[in-house]
């Protein structure tokens, strides 16, 4: 479905908090050209959300937490929003239940397309009065990657749903998974001792979510890591060699998993005929591309299958940093920059596909850095109150907006989950 807007001409449209703002809300605009009314009502499963609520969601976010705080004489576009489109702040108030989001008919797409552009026209307002306060540019930047969030949420949420029509039914054409020449797994040597891991402003970029802080010293032992992430061609050995029927390779609760879902290979594929669901609908597998789809159960089952374990989140950072920019192969058409780090001692090898291809699984529980302290108030409740039960990814995906990824991000889910564009890189003791 085609969109347009209008774009409010403004001394905010030339300021960058002005031209960013207006960059990543029309980015997400157009991830939903593909898409009919109907498709953006879809809500396939509890954990995902209807394209259409991401859009009001994102929105909800700038009017409740910087139109209500900023904008002179506030009010609401329509109050019964705040709650129907709360996701999980208790310090706002009530929220529509999350695995009902997708019977929320009304308002209309339509409707909601009009409460983006109104809510647009008055942020740019509010941009140019309070451009200058430094609060109000760091929320609106937590704002704005808040809302990248929510753009690659979009793309994995309608992949999910879009898989339950017909095999053809792909999101667009022009979102294909390319070829990718063989590349032989090899082992790069990573040096330890005391390092420093957490977000480091000089070559992360100028933002950063508060779990990413503070930077605080750790100590690591060598290791080897991967110089590629787990291909598909990597996992159909392990599928043959009877990866899903041998207990021993899985924890405990990955084995309750595996039985009760009678789980035989990775979300989307098909054993009949050799393809996976993706973007563009059912393709043939490539053996040569990373492995997307995969659940941390599947990554730990795999690297133990493999003599081998996940690495650290602190190892998996570390060795971004050491080894600087890796070299792309570019598997998906939409691969992503990030920012570069230098290398900090000298490679004859470095890791392929560090950034932006498949977020890389860590053995790492999501917790607090030492440190850490959520912000006041209900902003505070983005991350601090997710770190209990799930794991930290790193890297990034082909869904990842650009200039979104960096080496301090750290993703996280719980260890079943499969429908992100999740897979893994092993590492090895020395």
């Amino acid at each position: 479905m085609a969109t347009t807007t209008q774009s409010r001409t403004s001394a905010s449209a030339q300021s960058a908090l002005g031209q960013a703002f207006a960059a990543v809300r029309g980015d997400t605009l157009k991830l939903i050209e593909p898409l009919s009314a109907e498709d953006c009502l879809l809500q396939s499963m509890p954990d995902a959300s209807p394209s259409k609520w991401h859009l009001a969601h994102t929105t909800w976010f700038f009017e409740t937490f910087l139109l209500e705080r900023y904008e002179a004489g506030f009010e609401p576009f329509d109050a019964r929003f705040r709650v129907l489109f709360n996701s999980y702040y208790e310090g706002v108030g009530p929220q529509h239940p999350r695995s009902q989001r997708g019977l929320v008919s009304r308002p209309r797409l339509d409707e909601v397309l009009a409460y983006r552009q109104q809510v647009e026209t008055r942020m740019h307002d509010v941009i140019d009065m309070n451009a200058a306060d430094a609060g109000f540019a760091a929320l609106l930047r937590l704002g704005l990657n808040h809302e990248q969030q929510h753009q690659e949420l979009l793309l994995t949420d309608i992949k999910h749903a879009l898989s339950m029509n017909l095999p053809s039914a792909g999101y667009a054409r022009r979102w294909p998974m390319t070829a990718v020449q063989e590349q032989p797994l090899r082992w790069l040597r990573v040096l330890g001792g005391q390092i420093e891991s957490g977000y480091d402003p000089v070559h992360d970029g100028t933002f950063h979510f508060d779990n990413e802080a503070p930077r605080h010293a750790l100590l690591l032992r060598d290791f080897e890591i991967a110089s590629r992430p787990i291909n598909h061609g990597d996992f159909q050995a392990f599928i043959g060699d009877g990866g899903y029927q041998r207990s021993e390779l899985w924890l405990s609760m990955g084995w309750d998993w595996v039985c009760s879902g009678a789980r035989r290979a990775p979300l989307y594929w098909s054993a009949e005929d050799a393809t996976t669901y993706s973007l563009q609908g059912q393709v043939p597998i490539d053996a040569h591309t990373p492995l997307p789809h995969i659940s941390y159960f599947e990554a730990d089952a795999y690297a133990r299958w493999a003599g081998a374990r996940l690495p650290t989140e602190a190892e998996w950072e570390h060795a971004a940093r050491v080894f600087g920019p890796s070299s792309k192969t570019g598997n998906f058409a939409n691969s992503r920059a990030y920012h570069p780090l230098p290398a900090t001692q000298p490679v004859r090898e470095r890791p392929l596909q560090m950034f932006g291809d498949v977020w890389e699984w860590t053995q790492s529980a999501y917790a607090a850095y030492p440190g850490f302290r959520p912000a006041p108030g209900a902003v505070g409740e983005y991350n601090g109150k997710f770190m209990c039960n799930q794991f930290v990814l790193r890297g990034g995906s082909c869904a990842t907006p650009a200039g979104h990824v960096r080496a301090s991000y750290r993703n996280f889910f719980p260890p079943d989950a499969q429908w992100q564009f999740s897979g893994a890189r092993l590492a090895r003791d020395v």
